[in-house]
């Protein structure tokens, strides 16, 4: 998963580019990754269908961060969509968790019977703790509108829509309390998760490293993905430990490795070049995507098409 950014406008031309390019299967996995970021900063029938058509992708990986893009994107019309997704059993895990946090992301009640289901019926433990978290953001956001009907729910300084509200407590200590406590609900722990990532500080980074032990693989891949969104390198380690356990859900290993991709230190690198080989597609594929961000990066480019003058490849040398 990795947060939305601004929304910009496309010609006719670039859109299609981006929705062939995205769909595509002869692609290589980070090409088609480039024009999944380019469209979930579009809006409109045609991104939205091809993001649709991407949660059925073979490619796992490439599936759930369509499903993450249509709730960033907060589009209702994707809900039919999501729904689907959810409710299919013959998908991966990942894929339907990641359609579960997107209606939450969304967030209207229409979608609680459906969750409420999900949360009782589907085999997947993850995906029965996102229904659990989608609906308790539903039923904050229902508890907390303005009188214009609008929600009061604070945005992420990070650009995310985040699938819990932080925490209110200001202590570090006191949320670190809350996010170990294997008693607490899965939406109070998330939202000290959130609450320590905005609070920031030695503590706070701390707390959030020592929760990668927590009982929940859910849990632990969303510590993963705050971890990168924080770029902090003293984190460098026990992520690296993520990433090297074959014993672990490759849910978190595949967050494990993007936030590697973040943080960019030379162990880190060498790290994501040794598993882009992993046998589990999930897992490889997120550090080739992290690679080639990287690549970007390092020659000033822009890993998204979006700032293109005209729908064409950049070359980057490997």
């Amino acid at each position: 998963m990795v947060s939305c950014e601004n929304l910009f406008t496309a010609s006719p031309e670039t859109e299609k580019f981006l929705c062939d390019r995205l769909l595509d299967q002869n692609q290589p996995i980070s090409e088609r990754f480039r024009a999944l970021f380019s469209l979930r900063n579009l809006r409109g029938p045609r991104p939205r269908n091809a993001l649709i058509a991407a949660t059925r992708d073979s490619s796992n990986l490439l599936a759930h961060e369509a499903a993450f893009a249509l709730g960033q994107m907060q589009d209702s019309d994707a809900i039919p969509a999501l729904e689907a997704v959810l409710n299919d059993l013959s998908l991966h895990p990942i894929v339907r968790h990641e359609a579960a946090e997107a209606l939450g992301a969304i967030g209207l009640e229409t979608n609680i019977p459906l969750l409420k289901n999900s949360l009782v019926s589907d085999p997947a433990q993850e995906v029965r703790e996102t229904c659990e978290l989608a609906l308790s953001r539903i039923h904050e956001l229902k508890n907390v509108k303005h009188c214009d009907g609008s929600a009061m729910i604070e945005s992420s300084p990070f650009l995310s829509v985040d699938p819990a509200a932080p925490a209110s407590c200001s202590s570090a200590e006191q949320l670190r309390e809350v996010l170990l406590d294997e008693e607490n609900s899965m939406y109070k722990r998330y939202g000290a998760l959130f609450a320590l990532r905005n609070h920031g500080g030695d503590k706070a980074i701390t707390a959030i490293i020592e929760s990668l032990g927590a009982k929940s693989a859910l849990l632990r891949h969303e510590v993963a993905y705050v971890l990168g969104q924080l770029q902090n390198k003293s984190a460098s380690d026990a992520l690296s430990r993520i990433l090297t356990d074959i014993n672990e859900h490759p849910m978190v290993r595949h967050e494990a490795a993007e936030a590697l991709g973040s943080i960019a230190d030379d162990k880190s690198v060498a790290l994501l070049e040794e598993f882009a080989k992993d046998p589990e597609p999930i897992v490889s594929q997120s550090c080739e995507v992290a690679l080639s961000m990287l690549e970007f990066e390092r020659l000033g480019k822009s890993f998204e098409y979006l700032f293109m003058q005209a729908p064409q490849v950049d070359e980057v040398s490997s």
